[in-house]
């Protein structure tokens, strides 16, 4: 008898339909699949790809080879600031940590002097059996609301359209799984637009752009092509967690003297490249 319960539940199960927490946007919609549409509160999913770009740190430019994606829902703007609430991707991957590689890496850098024997000779071992190569990824320094989105300012070119507090990971195996620029308590802050910038000297002002605007899905989609964020107004604190815990009072002034950091606001650009979607969550979650 318990055997044939058992075949019972198991057929039940193979049987009934899939679940809800299981079903996905479809068609039009599969980029919006992490936006938290069963939050109340968001009124706009939003799905942002950058393909292209370069990020500027002092003396140290990073050009972006990898995809980044932003995802998440945000809500209705304040009516004063023109600010939205956003609310982060329902997997948790709100800004994906995609690593791209730091062009030089190690090649050709020497381990200082006034190290300990040890620390040099670790560097030594590092760059003799070839792991000169750096990865940067850029990671968000808070939780998703930190987050801030202006719908207006986004589609219009002017003021800040999306601002994020980040760090930037630096991974080699001899920096360690800790060595980062910026930190949660004092983060890199972007504050992005699609317009032209107004940035301390000696930068130049440099223009995002809006990208071409098209509707799609009977206008449940804005799409934004070719999109251009930029902000070369932000400072960039100095490395720390470099080398571990045992040499990272060592190791963070060797990154801050060969990436160029503390960088005051004027000497550090962002730029990212490529395309966004804003959808109706409603819309998003219909078509499951």
């Amino acid at each position: 008898m318990r055997r044939l319960l058992l075949a019972g539940a198991m057929l039940a199960a193979l049987l009934v339909p899939a679940s809800s927490a299981m079903a996905a946007p479809t068609g039009e919609f599969v980029n919006f699949a992490q936006c938290p549409t069963e939050n109340p509160s968001v009124t706009a999913c939003l799905y942002t790809e950058n393909t292209s770009g370069y990020v500027t740190t002092g003396a140290k430019t990073v050009p972006i080879k990898n995809k980044v994606i932003l995802q998440g829902g945000f809500g209705n703007s304040n009516p004063e600031t023109g600010i939205s609430q956003f609310y982060g991707a329902k997997n948790g991957v709100t800004l994906s940590k995609t690593p791209q590689p730091v062009p030089g890496g190690l090649t050709g850098l020497v381990a200082p002097s006034w190290w300990p024997q040890i620390l040099r000779d670790l560097f030594n071992e590092t760059i003799n059996n070839g792991f000169t190569g750096v990865q940067a990824t850029v990671e968000l320094a808070g939780p998703a609301s930190a987050i801030k989105v202006n719908p207006g300012a986004l589609a219009s070119g002017t003021g800040t359209a999306i601002s994020m507090p980040v760090k930037i990971k630096l991974d080699n195996p001899f920096l360690g799984s800790n060595c980062y620029l910026g930190s949660n308590t004092n983060p890199i802050q972007w504050k992005f637009t699609t317009g032209t910038t107004s940035p301390p000297p000696p930068n130049t002002p440099i223009t995002g752009s809006v990208g071409a605007v098209s509707e799609a899905a009977g206008g449940s989609i804005v799409r934004f092509a070719g999109q251009r964020l930029v902000d070369n107004s932000f400072a960039t604190p100095g490395a720390n967690g470099c080398g571990g815990i045992l040499f990272s009072w060592a190791v963070d002034p060797f990154v801050n003297s060969t990436v160029g950091v503390p960088a005051p606001a004027g000497k550090n650009t962002a730029v990212l490249e490529g395309n966004s979607e804003l959808a109706d969550p409603i819309a998003v979650k219909a078509s499951e």
